[in-house]
């Protein structure tokens, strides 16, 4: 077995631990039990389990996060985003990652307990940014000033408030949700001053403005 090999197998050990550990976090929390349940059911020691999340329950929630933002991306890459409006890729981007969730309120809903905790803050921070710089760069922004930052600041709390609002609302097929969203990103170019029309113009901005990146994955 080569090198890549044996990496690429860890990698899909990684995530079927994971994906097992995530039935026992609805009532364990993201935590070490969690990861150690779901290592008995896959057969694995507690050495073992160790060795693929050294970083015990936040690099476990960390995969979660990551794997949903993998299948965000999927689909936004198969969605006709030439066709939109900048804005309207943003809104689709938040919208797919909350439709991904929808299997999982119960975690998230722990994994935001989790990650309020002081210890976890940095963490939770690292990975909404994650999620929104993904979110931009699938939407094809080429931003390396102070838009860059200013992008994806303002996106992390569009999100961050939506996937609050998301979590409580029991409108038929999130109406409500998506009503919210639309209504936080108009908030968003209501910014005053010069940042507010800077933001305007770069939502409202045909594609060709940000040139052509509508495959071109972040880093992640």
């Amino acid at each position: 077995m080569t090198v890549k090999d044996a990496a690429l197998e860890q990698a899909e050990l990684r995530l079927h631990l994971m994906e097992l550990a995530l039935r026992h976090v609805a009532f364990d929390g993201w935590s070490e039990q969690a990861l150690m349940a779901g290592a008995r059911d896959l057969g694995l020691s507690a050495a073992q389990a160790h060795n693929l999340f050294p970083g015990g329950a936040r690099e476990l929630i960390a995969c979660f996060s990551e794997e949903i933002d993998r299948r965000m991306l999927e689909r936004l890459e198969a969605a006709p985003l030439e066709q939109m409006k900048v804005r309207e890729k943003v809104a689709l981007g938040v919208r797919t990652r909350l439709e991904l969730l929808e299997g999982y309120r119960e975690e998230v809903q722990r994994g935001l307990s989790f990650l309020s905790l002081p210890p976890n803050l940095p963490l939770a921070s690292k990975l909404t940014w994650r999620t929104c710089d993904i979110i931009w760069y699938a939407a094809g922004d080429t931003a390396t000033d102070y838009n860059y930052y200013t992008k994806r600041s303002l996106l992390a709390g569009v999100y961050s408030s939506t996937l609050l609002y998301w979590l409580s609302d029991r409108s038929e097929g999130h109406a409500a949700t998506w009503d919210f969203l639309e209504r936080r990103i108009s908030d968003v170019l209501k910014i005053g001053g010069t940042l507010g029309k800077s933001i305007q113009r770069a939502l409202d901005a045909p594609q060709a403005l940000f040139g052509r990146r509508s495959r071109l994955r972040p880093r992640i």
